[in-house]
């Protein structure tokens, strides 16, 4: 008997084909992954020398500053990392000039924003280095990042929220995700775990999730009425409002995918999440609300990082009010040019009513019964 016939019947070629390939000690290790959920233990830093760049992201990634980190964070940085060290890894990181982290960082030109996130990834490698005096200097330091191209996800306009609202009404799960990414103003990492729980006497509080560990920001939202009532109308899983279609709650990577086929199924392919709490901030802005009254909702740290939907606001405010101010001043020279012609008039039609009496004229037969001033006063109609 086939020591492999427990398998599937159409899978035992294919997993045959594995076992040649990679050997017998790879395979079971990939599938005892697989069916325990267990994971290899990582490489031995043995094979590494202590003067190679793999060597140093590995210190970096055991330290305290980086178990500090977010999950999510850890992650990503350590995939940027890792596609430094596949390689790079076994440069000396002694020897590493700012030129050389220039061109590390213009590996990824094409995308600046990919790059930007590769250089702030070593400068965090490097400023470990430096702290634990594996280095004198921070190659790093004089290597700036690309400037910004764009303004990041672009903000929902009324209209696309209107659209959205028609495809996914009031009750459905699409319409509930909405409205609380538009009337929270939170990110998606946050809507994901609000509950019932965090709602106390019409008031929303959380901590947001972005940096939680090191710096964490708690926030109390008063609860409007239009959320409360897209809630009360809408299915709710517990312990979170949004849940999957098997009752879990979601992880913000997931919920971000799931929105994403919400926006196409309402034909918004250019819109996201994140778009969502960009338009609340403009929403605020527009309204008069100040900087400091605005981050108390979204939960920002700094005026620069709200800057540019005050800005926004100011623009539309500043261009109403002069647009006003041009119309206004259109109205008035009108007015004040019709006056001057009516005076002109009156003073013209008095000229003539003294000339033809002094000259003993009569007005035609065909006349007698329109008044003269009413006969000039339709000439000058006529000619303005």
């Amino acid at each position: 008997m086939d020591s492999r016939s427990w398998l599937p019947r159409g899978l035992r070629a294919p997993v045959a084909a594995a076992y040649i390939g990679i050997g017998k000690s790879k395979f079971f290790e990939l599938v005892k992954v697989g069916l325990l959920g267990k994971i290899p233990e990582k490489e031995s830093t043995d094979s590494m020398s202590e003067e190679s760049l793999e060597w140093l992201v590995h210190h970096y990634c055991k330290s305290a500053e980086f178990s500090q980190l977010s999950s999510a964070t850890q992650h990503s940085r350590r995939l940027i990392l890792e596609d430094v060290c596949r390689r790079h890894g076994n440069e000396p990181y002694a020897l590493l000039k700012p030129r050389h982290v220039l061109a590390l960082r213009d590996e990824k030109s094409k995308t600046p924003q990919a790059a930007n996130n590769r250089l702030k990834a070593l400068k965090q490698v490097f400023k470990h280095a430096v702290k634990y005096e594996l280095l004198e200097t921070n190659p790093t330091e004089e290597v700036t990042k690309f400037p910004s191209t764009g303004s990041g996800h672009r903000s929902w306009t009324d209209a696309e929220i209107e659209q959205f609202e028609k495809r996914h009404p009031v009750g459905t799960k699409a319409h509930l995700a909405l409205a609380l990414l538009l009337y929270t103003a939170q990110r998606r990492s946050d809507v994901v775990l609000m509950g019932r729980q965090h709602i106390r006497d019409g008031w929303l509080t959380l901590t947001q999730q972005k940096d939680h560990v090191r710096n964490p920001v708690m926030l109390s939202i008063p609860v409007i009425p239009e959320l409360r009532d897209v809630i009360e109308k809408s299915p709710t899983g517990d312990p979170t409002f949004l849940v999957t279609g098997y009752g879990k709650p979601f992880t913000a990577a997931g919920f971000g995918n799931w929105f994403r086929d919400r926006c196409n199924e309402a034909g918004l392919r250019h819109c996201s999440a994140h778009g969502l709490r960009k338009a609340a901030a403009t929403r605020l802005a527009e309204a008069g609300c100040s900087a400091q009254e605005i981050m108390a909702i979204t939960g920002h740290r700094s005026l620069a990082q709200l800057q540019r939907y005050i800005n926004t606001a100011n623009q539309k405010t500043l261009a109403k009010a002069a647009m006003k101010r041009l119309c206004d001043g259109q109205a008035n020279r009108i007015g004040n040019k019709s006056d001057h012609t009516d005076n002109h008039a009156r003073s013209t039609f008095k000229t003539l009513l003294h000339g033809s009496r002094a000259a003993g004229l009569q007005l035609d037969a065909d006349h007698a019964g329109r008044p003269l001033r009413r006969r000039f006063l339709g000439w000058r109609r006529r000619l303005w």
